[in-house]
């Protein structure tokens, strides 16, 4: 019970955890995300303490089965579209393109059992593949990632039977293919993952516009040229030239003015 307040008693409802109603409370899906991104480190500081075979049969193992669980869930959403590959009925005889390219229907729109197989082969191949590479070169790079991709293309091509009757050129082909998109893939994803590199004539200049809260202002300094060396030099006309408004130019004549290096460089520059 609380205390009364002007006659009105005050109940204080405990929460489940033992507090007081209006405390917050911790999100139980964060928590379990803490929990599981917990277990994820300890998992992988064990795995790699583990010699090279172990590893690569622990990552195949879990990719594979994540790959199955993937190919399980897409099985279901095309699992009807199987009923247009039927098999030809006996008696009709159908050349090898057109065998081959109703082989590879099937595989390409089966249902849960059959996307499961090969998303685990394509996923588990993969990943142990990358593993061993990642060992044996100390690095995961472009190379890397195509061998990985390769492997992975000529299982799922042995595996699902896709292809005419020459199943080795139909391995290498497959793989091959995979190793291709694969580099372009990793290629793609490093351009765009790396930061943009800093340009490092534009340091001081940078630094001077955050300081003013004028970034905006850092590509007329680059349109014109005007790089960190220029900075002692600076004028009311050669920021007009870059097209920079009659507030930002006071602004910066004014920092540079006050900037004890800039002003000892303007000096020496006359």
């Amino acid at each position: 019970m609380g205390e009364s307040k002007q006659g009105v008693m005050v109940m204080e409802i405990p929460t489940k955890a033992g507090g007081i109603m209006g405390q917050g409370e911790q999100n139980p899906i964060a928590v379990v995300q803490a929990k599981f991104k917990e277990l994820e480190s300890v998992f992988k500081g064990w795995l790699a303490k583990q010699s090279l075979p172990v590893e690569a049969a622990v990552v195949t193992t879990t990719s594979a089965a994540q790959g199955a669980a993937i190919g399980a869930f897409m099985g279901t959403l095309t699992g009807d579209s199987t009923s247009l590959f039927t098999p030809p009925t006996e008696g009709v005889n159908l050349n090898p393109e057109a065998m081959a390219s109703l082989k590879q229907a099937q595989a390409l729109a089966g249902g849960p059992l059959i996307q499961a197989r090969n998303f685990a082969v394509m996923t588990g191949v993969n990943a142990g593949i990358s593993c061993v590479m990642r060992r044996l070169r100390g690095k995961e790079d472009v190379q890397s990632s195509m061998v990985a991709a390769f492997g992975s293309g000529a299982m799922f091509s042995l595996v699902t039977g896709m292809g005419g009757p020459n199943q080795a050129a139909n391995a290498v082909t497959s793989g091959l293919f995979f190793a291709l998109v694969q580099g372009g893939l990793f290629q793609l994803g490093q351009k765009f993952s790396q930061p943009p590199t800093e340009d490092v004539n534009y340091l001081k200049t940078r630094s001077m516009l955050g300081c003013l809260g004028l970034q905006n202002y850092e590509k007329n300094f680059k349109k014109g040229l005007l790089t960190d060396n220029t900075l002692p030099l600076l004028n009311d006309s050669a920021l007009r030239d870059v097209k920079i408004p009659p507030g930002p130019r006071l602004l910066i004549l004014d920092h540079i003015e006050r900037d004890p290096e800039l002003k000892e460089r303007r000096r020496g520059s006359h």
